[in-house]
C-alpha cells in the first residue's frame, strides 16, 4: 500500500466511537480556537476582498461565510480559511511547523454545512484532517519548511481528509482525494518575507483545493496512488527523502490533536519564545523599559529568517518582526490585535526600544527546532546590571497549555467586537457542546 492508501483507510474507517472523550474534547478546543481566529479575520482584507473577487459564488449555495452570507462550499472554504489565518492567532502543530486549523476546519465546516452534518460527525472529520495532515507535515520536516509554507502545502491534505470524511467517501475514493490534493499543494515561504496578503491566501487555497479534491474523488476523478511517496512525488520533490513508514507508527493510537499549540499572542509563532522570555525577565528584574540599555535575544535560525525584520511598516510585517513584538510586549504588557493598529505602528517608544534589540542564532536551540521553540533573553541595564532568562517553550505549547478558560477568554476577546458580547457568548456555549449539535448549519 502507498502512504496515501494507508492514511485513506484510517480516515475512511474512523468513527465517532473510536474517539475517546479526551480526543473529542481536544477537537472542540481546536474548533473554539478556530472560531476565535476566523471571526476577527473575516472583517479584514484579504477575506473582505475575496468576497468581491468571488462574488459569482456568493449569495447562493449551502455553506456560509462568517456573518451568514451564503456561499458555495469551495468558495466558503477559500474565504473562511483565509480569514482564519489573517490575524495570526490560529493554532499550530509544532512538529509539522504547520497551522492545521485554518484549512482543515474551514473545509470541514463548508462541507458539514452543505451536508447537514451533526456536530459529532464534524468533529470526527476535523480529527481525521488533523491526524493525517500533521503526520505528513511532521514527516516532511524542516527541509520542506526551507522553501514551502506548510499551511499551504500540508494544509491541503487536512482539508481533503476532513472533506472526504464528511462526504462519506470509501477508502478508495478517499485515497484519490488525498492524491489529487497532493498535486494541488502549494505555498511559497518567500510570499510572506515581505509585505503581502499571500500568507493567509495559502490557507484559503489549501482549504479550497482540499474540498475540490474530495468532491472530485466523490464524482470518480482519480489520482496517482504514489503521488506522495513515489520517486518523483510530493515527498521527494518538496522535501529531502522523508521516511514515510514512521508517519503511521502510532496512527489511531496517539492523536496529535491532543498536542496542539494555541496562540497567546497575535503574531507569528516564531516570536513567542522571545516575547515570553522578555516579559518574564522584565518581571524578574522589576524594571521599566527606560532602564534598559541593550536586549540580546538568541533563538533558532528559522525564527530570524521569517521574523527578523527590524523595519516593519505594515501590520503584516510587524506580526513577523521579533524586535517589534518584543518591544511592544515590554511597553504594553501584551501583543494582541491592538499592537498592530496604525497608532501603535507609529509609536516612537516602540521604535526607540527596537533599536536596543540584538538578534542572534543559538546553534543548540537551532538544532532542537522544530520540536522545541526556545529563546535566551538577556537585558543589560543602564546602571550596569545584567540578567538572563531562558524560555524553554512558549505559553500555549503542550508543555505550557492554555486552559479551557484561557481559550474561552481568548474567544470572547476576539469575537465580541465582531458579533457583540451576547451573541459571542451564545456561540461559545454551542461550540463547547458541539457533540450535541444535530446540524452544524445551525451554527
Amino acid at each position: 500500500m502507498t502512504i496515501a492508501q494507508i492514511f485513506a483507510e484510517f480516515g475512511a474507517k474512523l468513527r465517532p466511537q473510536d474517539l475517546s472523550p479526551e480526543v473529542i474534547h481536544h477537537a472542540k478546543r481546536a474548533v473554539v480556537d478556530w472560531y476565535a481566529a476566523w471571526l476577527p479575520g473575516a472583517i479584514e482584507p484579504p477575506a473582505t476582498l475575496l468576497e468581491i473577487a468571488m462574488g459569482d459564488d456568493l449569495d447562493r449555495g449551502a455553506a456560509r461565510l462568517a456573518l451568514g452570507r451564503l456561499s458555495t462550499p469551495r468558495t466558503a472554504a477559500l474565504i473562511n480559511a483565509t480569514a482564519a489565518h489573517t490575524v495570526e492567532v490560529d493554532d499550530i502543530y509544532r512538529e509539522a511547523i504547520y497551522h492545521p486549523g485554518a484549512p482543515t476546519i474551514a473545509a470541514a465546516l463548508a462541507i458539514g454545512q452543505s451536508q447537514g452534518a451533526s456536530g459529532l460527525a464534524f468533529l470526527t472529520a476535523v480529527v481525521a484532517g488533523y491526524e493525517i495532515s500533521t503526520r505528513i507535515g511532521a514527516t516532511m520536516g524542516r527541509d520542506h519548511y526551507r522553501y514551502w509554507h506548510n499551511t499551504g502545502t500540508v494544509g491541503t491534505f487536512g482539508a481533503a481528509a476532513a472533506a472526504s470524511k464528511l462526504l462519506k467517501l470509501d477508502a478508495n475514493q478517499y485515497t484519490h482525494a488525498l492524491c489529487t490534493g497532493a498535486t494541488f499543494a502549494a505555498g511559497l515561504q518567500q510570499a510572506f518575507r515581505m509585505d503581502s496578503m499571500s500568507k493567509p491566501l495559502h490557507a484559503g487555497h489549501a482549504a479550497q483545493a482540499g474540498v475540490l479534491a474530495a468532491q472530485s474523488a466523490a464524482a470518480g476523478v482519480t489520482g496517482s496512488l504514489d503521488v506522495i511517496d513515489g520517486e518523483a512525488g510530493f515527498g521527494q520533490a518538496m522535501g529531502s527523502g522523508p521516511e514515510w513508514e514512521k508517519s503511521t507508527l502510532t496512527l489511531g493510537e496517539i492523536f496529535h490533536i491532543n498536542s496542539m499549540t494555541f496562540k497567546n499572542h497575535a503574531c507569528c509563532g516564531h516570536t513567542f519564545a522571545p516575547i515570553d522570555g522578555a516579559l518574564a525577565l522584565q518581571k524578574q528584574m522589576d524594571i521599566q523599559t527606560h532602564e534598559i540599555r541593550r536586549i540580546h535575544i538568541t533563538t533558532y535560525r528559522p525564527a530570524l529568517d521569517v521574523a527578523g525584520n527590524f523595519e516593519p511598516v505594515t501590520a503584516a510585517q510587524a506580526r513577523f518582526s521579533i524586535p517589534y513584538v518584543v518591544a511592544t510586549a515590554l511597553l504594553y504588557g501584551s501583543v494582541r490585535l491592538a499592537a498592530f493598529t496604525s497608532h501603535r505602528l507609529a509609536d516612537p517608544a516602540i521604535r526607540e526600544l527596537m533599536t536596543k534589540i540584538e538578534l542572534t542564532v543559538d546553534p543548540v536551540l537551532d538544532a532542537a527546532f522544530p520540536g522545541q521553540r526556545a529563546s535566551h533573553v538577556r537585558f543589560e541595564l543602564k546602571d550596569g546590571q545584567s540578567a538572563s532568562f531562558f524560555q524553554p517553550t512558549r505559553k500555549g505549547d503542550p508543555e505550557a497549555p492554555l486552559t479551557d478558560k484561557d481559550l474561552s477568554d481568548k474567544f470572547m476577546e476576539l469575537v465580541s467586537p465582531v458579533l457583540g458580547q451576547p451573541h459571542a457568548a451564545s456561540l461559545l456555549k454551542k461550540l463547547w457542546h458541539l457533540e450535541d449539535c444535530m446540524n452544524v448549519a445551525s451554527l
